[in-house]
């Protein structure tokens, strides 16, 4: 990240002390400030050059608040909040019951200044990323849950757009989109002249056809809708490309080329009601979809089979899964079984640890692509790339980086998987790319994909241990992840 756009999430997130001693959530401020920004930004944008239609009312913009001071601007900031929530389209839905939280009218002041100050708009090639992700990922590592159980790595992000390579005039699901990243990094790719270039049919269609999401979390679907807005995803009033809503309740209907997705942690999807006692209770959710291959509750192996029911037939996914949909009995071997002889199954990437901001998390991303209706089973092979073992980042001292997953876009060959090359072999028994059959997976038990084959060196060299750092870091992990298995556990026996 570029030292000035660094430096202004630094001054920005400096205000966060104050904010707090008056009561302000770091959730409430990243609201407000996504306000303030996108009203500032709406205003350099409907200037010279870009000239752009950012469709709110006269009266109700930017310089119609940002020289006031004390109740006038309080009582301004309140009306343009108010009205813009009764707009139409994308521009009422980020506003919809928006309200001040910055009770402090000398502190809203500074806020309003300090945005005021910076041209927000050409600072960088990419501001809005730079500066709205900066400020989302902060937020994610300073609360360590809310915002963090569905912050992915973008590094990770790219990465799994760059092996998809989703083309033009092709849609694109993220059916839990949080922040919106997944739709990010795929416009990215697609406007970029390096891998196409636009007509203007193909530009309108990126802007407005392009993607459909879901999100459960009301403040995360404002701020996915807010972050497509300010990377000029859907029109103003136009249909909003994100929907309010539990994904899994039903078939949506609609059928895409791509699903790019992180489904949220935890393998349980529950509801919460209220006893007769007045107590409140949770009771785990069961969705009987008559399109699913079998009922669970187990919210990833959900999600998995919702995500199989929107692809088209000819349609591509990668998808972040726990270790647990890789190795389950019941209906995660059910699930496997039925993407093996239905999908073609081509790719697990095994994930590090130390790259989400939920502690304990191991996870990976399948990659399968959609077949239609066959007698024959359409996975031939699994190839495993194992970026786990010997492999740990941690989110500050040693974040993961876009050069890490390089290799693994090389072997993976998204150009043409056909000309794959393994990395292992007997005499590379380290290697990190490797081919199993169908066959083989099939003769294991559970019909198991959690496979590895490197030496783990910090248990077979003890002159190669890893830091002092890495090491507690893993037991942190560790016990964090006991500790949730002992409490699902628990749940169960009551």
């Amino acid at each position: 990240m570029p030292d000035q756009t660094s430096s202004i999430i630094s001054r920005v997130w400096g205000m966060c002390n104050p904010l707090r001693d008056n009561g302000v959530s770091y959730g409430d401020y990243l609201e407000q400030l996504t306000y303030l920004i996108f009203l500032k930004m709406a205003d350099e944008y409907s200037r010279p050059p870009y000239k752009r239609d950012a469709g709110i009312p006269a009266g109700y913009r930017w310089p119609d608040m940002n020289a006031l001071k004390g109740a006038e601007l309080e009582e301004k900031y309140k009306t343009i909040l108010e009205t813009l929530g009764e707009q139409g389209g994308i521009l009422g839905q980020i506003f919809k019951g928006a309200v001040n939280k910055i009770s402090n009218a000398a502190i809203l002041y500074r806020i309003v200044q300090m945005i005021d100050r910076e041209k927000w708009v050409s600072m960088s090639s990419d501001v809005k990323g730079e500066i709205y992700e900066g400020l989302l990922q902060k937020n994610a590592e300073d609360i360590k849950s809310g915002a963090g159980q569905y912050f992915t790595p973008r590094p990770l992000i790219r990465a799994m757009v760059a092996c998809i390579r989703p083309e033009p005039m092709k849609t694109v699901a993220d059916p839990c989109c949080g922040s919106g990243g997944f739709f990010l990094a795929a416009q990215s790719f697609l406007a970029d002249p390096a891998n196409y270039t636009l007509e203007r049919e193909q530009k309108e269609f990126l802007k407005n056809e392009t993607f459909y999401g879901n999100e459960i979390v009301p403040a995360t679907y404002k701020t996915a809708l807010m972050n497509l807005y300010l990377h000029n995803i859907g029109d103003i009033y136009g249909n909003v490309p994100v929907t309010l809503g539990d994904a899994l309740l039903s078939d949506p209907g609609y059928r895409v080329d791509y699903v790019l997705t992180n489904p949220p942690f935890g393998k349980k999807s529950s509801i919460t009601f209220t006893n007769e006692e007045g107590e409140q209770e949770d009771e785990d959710l069961v969705y009987n979809r008559q399109d699913f291959w079998t009922t669970s509750s187990n919210k990833q192996l959900n999600f998995v089979q919702h995500i199989n029911t929107i692809l088209k037939a000819t349609g591509k996914a990668a998808v972040v899964v726990p270790d647990n949909v890789l190795f389950e009995g019941g209906a995660g071997e059910t699930v496997r079984k039925k993407l093996l002889e239905t999908t073609d199954l081509h790719t697990i990437l095994r994930l590090p640890t130390g790259i989400f901001y939920k502690p304990g998390v191991k996870a990976n991303v399948i990659f399968f692509d959609k077949r239609p209706a066959s007698a024959e089973e359409q996975t031939k092979e699994i190839w495993i790339y194992d970026f786990r073992t010997n492999i740990h980042f941690t989110l500050k001292q040693h974040p993961m980086t876009d050069t890490d997953l390089e290799d693994f876009i090389r072997c993976y060959h998204p150009e043409n998987r056909r000309e794959r090359k393994e990395t292992w072999s007997p005499s590379n028994p380290d290697g990190r790319w490797r081919k199993f059959s169908a066959d083989e997976i099939k003769a294991r038990d559970k019909t198991s994909l959690d496979i590895f084959w490197i030496k783990d060196k910090s248990l077979a060299d003890l002159d190669n241990l890893p830091s002092p750092e890495e090491l507690a870091d893993g037991i942190i992990e560790n016990l964090q992840s006991a500790l949730k298995s002992f409490e699902e556990l628990r749940a169960q026996l009551n």
